[in-house]
């Protein structure tokens, strides 16, 4: 049985802005965990009140800031400072990844160059918050939809990444919304990444809704995951289209067997 830890920035709006009141709102649907963009503009003491309040974990937060790693000068500085930044807040909640991402590459250099430059940025990322029980968790994305011109998009690069930096504090976010968006085969890639993958996020597709929402095949994508030695938490990523409360319950009893 996977741990669901939905994403507060998009679920539970209904009980309003504050971060803190949407832990409150999960923790009242049944949920142990869950997940958040980046920290920018939240109430980081009343996030932590609620979190200890509820008993619920956060599992993950996006790096910030979100890095165009290719701007001149080259200038890396302002990623691994947020790094620092999100260490800090990390530390004060209790969750143990950050997400990070590719950005839109190096512009007018081959592929592979720019991919070898990310293990570097990367590697040298990894030992800046050495000691600090943090995991680097790397997000290919599709770029057919959601994020055009992104360089990182195709699963077993951010794979290579993984293997390149070659560090137990880094590894792989599978979003099998992305995955599924860029016609990857699902079974395929996750055999492929193996431990490496540390994270993992979902949402259907066509459209980015809920579970239950469009025509991704749930029972058999959850067994690939299973059958992939997968047992972390898995985020859930989407936009509901009905009430949040209500857009959670398949996933839910699907995930528990009933």
């Amino acid at each position: 049985m996977f741990q669901l830890a939905p994403n507060v920035d998009l679920l539970f709006s209904e009980a309003g802005e504050s971060a803190a009141d949407r832990v409150r709102a999960a923790a009242a649907a049944g949920f142990d965990a869950v997940e958040m963009w980046g920290p920018t503009g939240k109430d980081i003491p009343a996030l932590k009140d609620a979190l200890q309040e509820t008993g619920v974990q956060l599992t993950a937060q996006l790096a910030e800031p979100r890095m165009q790693f290719m701007i001149p000068p080259r200038n890396h500085e302002p990623f691994y400072e947020g790094l620092d930044a999100g260490v800090a807040v990390a530390q004060q909640l209790g969750y143990p990844r950050i997400v990070v991402g590719s950005g839109t590459g190096f512009g007018g250099r081959k592929r592979q160059d720019q991919l070898d430059e990310l293990i570097e940025i990367f590697t040298r990322g990894v030992a800046h918050i050495e000691g600090s029980g943090i995991t680097l968790v790397l997000e290919p994305v599709n770029v057919r939809v959601d994020h055009p011109g992104a360089l990182l998009d195709r699963t077993s690069e951010a794979v290579y990444i993984a293997r390149g930096v070659d560090s137990p504090f880094f590894g792989v976010l599978y979003d099998l919304y992305h995955s599924t968006v860029e016609g990857e085969d699902v079974a395929a890639e996750l055999s492929n990444a193996g431990d490496l993958i540390k994270y993992v996020q979902i949402a259907d597709a066509p459209g980015r809704g809920e579970p239950g929402s469009g025509s991704i095949d749930w029972p058999a994508r959850l067994a690939d995951l299973r059958n992939s030695g997968y047992a972390g938490p898995v985020g859930l990523e989407y936009y509901p289209t009905i009430d949040s409360a209500k857009s959670v319950r398949w996933i839910q009893e699907l995930v528990a067997g009933r």
